[in-house]
């Protein structure tokens, strides 16, 4: 149905357009085009899925200071298996695919918008707090490092209070006191 609906979209642009008749060369114009577009409607429709992400954002997390150590990834299965409930497998699956396409970064973006859309500000707040404990996994904070929480917070509709919140929770947690 939408390839019917393409094609005669394509065909009255062109009709209006041109003002000129259409011969089989323009038709086979017109039907790469039409496939043009019915390709990238099938790429933007590729499901994504939770695991996918959540990994990606913590792994982009743990890589802003430009490296991640085995602490960083060992937090992320673990966050990803007991807080998310998500099977030890496929997380082992998603975080070497996500490290695999750590230089074709999405951005954050991308992945604050599908969170948007799929969490409640509890789950959101529960991810920073996550994102926060991975950061310091290191023992350190660095200035990109806080950088990135506030610009994610930002991006997922997070108040400043809130993840000032969720940092103090997690400095706390793991001891340190600020």
């Amino acid at each position: 149905k939408k390839t019917k609906k393409i094609l005669i979209l394509l065909l009255q642009f062109w009709k209006n357009y041109f003002n000129e008749p259409i011969n089989k060369d323009k038709f086979k114009l017109i039907n790469s085009l039409k496939n043009f577009f019915i390709k990238s409607e099938e790429n933007t429709e590729i499901e994504i899925s939770d695991l996918n992400i959540l990994c990606g954002i913590m792994i982009e997390a743990a890589n802003i200071d430009g490296s991640i150590d085995q602490k960083e990834i060992d937090k992320i299965s673990n966050f990803l298996v007991y807080s998310f409930e998500e099977k030890p497998d496929d997380v082992q699956k998603e975080i070497d695919k996500c490290l695999n396409d750590l230089n074709n970064h999405k951005s954050l973006h991308f992945f604050t918008s599908k969170i948007n859309k799929l969490y409640s500000n509890d789950k959101k707040i529960e991810l920073i707090e996550i994102l926060w404990e991975i950061i310091l996994a290191d023992g350190e904070i660095h200035d990109y490092e806080s950088n990135l929480i506030r610009r994610l917070a930002g991006l997922l509709y997070l108040n400043d209070y809130e993840c000032g919140k969720a940092k103090k929770k997690v400095l706390l947690k793991i001891g340190i006191n600020e």
